[in-house]
């Protein structure tokens, strides 16, 4: 069963690539009716990238003591989480883990952003064409193949609760396709979150993007067969977006 009066994954302007103030985001729930609303913003270690997608030490500490003052002031209307996207750096596990035990979470979602080239990072899931030709020059399938061992890494090695948008890799990129060895990978992945008592976020940024969420219906099925729970996210990143296309996900379930 999945609870779709719970958003478990939007993003602010702390994120420095949405817009919006956490308050903003909480009245946008309510105004949808929702009973929850988790943040989960981004954790990113060791990464070299053009931009700063994810939050500073600061925008952190800032984070958390708005969370609380949140989760007070709207107690009676809807139940507030402070959770944390951690992006997994294969290089950084010690400094990530570090980072993880400074605060509590009402979530720890597990995802991963950036690809490492000569030294350089280029993000997974990004439409620029700075990151799209450096993938195509690397290989469609070689990209996939080692996004989706870097998550299996990060689930086994992460104590992470939620899988997020599982199948987000290469977006963009028109080559992009998932064949038979990644898909047993992604079983490797679902037997290893079910071992850990972990969630599949069933993400519906995916249905504005491709007509369907992140993940695809096939492997929703599959991780429901195998008995994995699912949760609803809409990885918002503007108070608009909280919510969307929930009334859609059973659809693809």
């Amino acid at each position: 069963m999945i609870d779709f009066k719970s958003d478990g994954h939007v993003h602010t302007r702390l994120c420095h690539h949405a817009r919006g103030e956490m308050e903003e985001y909480v009245l946008a729930a309510i105004a949808r009716g929702l009973d929850e609303l988790i943040f989960l913003e981004h954790l990113e270690k060791g990464v070299n990238y053009i931009e700063s997608t994810w939050l500073s030490e600061d925008d952190f500490a800032y984070y958390h003591r708005e969370g609380r003052r949140l989760k007070e002031k709207y107690q009676a209307k809807i139940k507030v989480g402070v959770g944390i996207e951690v992006g997994y750096n294969p290089r950084r596990q010690e400094e990530i883990l570090d980072f993880l035990n400074r605060y509590p979470w009402d979530r720890i979602g597990i995802s991963y952003h950036f690809y490492e080239i000569g030294g350089k990072h280029y993000n997974f899931v990004s439409r620029k064409e700075y990151n799209t030709l450096a993938f195509g020059a690397v290989g469609v399938d070689k990209v996939i193949s080692h996004y989706l061992a870097g998550l299996l890494d990060a689930v086994n090695l992460l104590p992470g609760t939620v899988l997020c948008h599982l199948d987000a890799v290469l977006r963009y990129h028109p080559e992009v396709c998932f064949g038979r060895e990644h898909e047993l990978i992604i079983n490797e992945i679902f037997r290893a979150m079910l071992s850990k008592g972990m969630a599949l976020e069933i993400n519906t940024s995916g249905i504005a993007l491709r007509g369907q969420p992140f993940p695809a219906a096939n492997f929703i099925r599959v991780a429901m067969a195998m008995g994995i729970p699912l949760v609803a996210g809409s990885d918002a990143h503007r108070p608009d977006d909280v919510g969307r296309y929930f009334s859609r996900i059973a659809e693809f379930c």
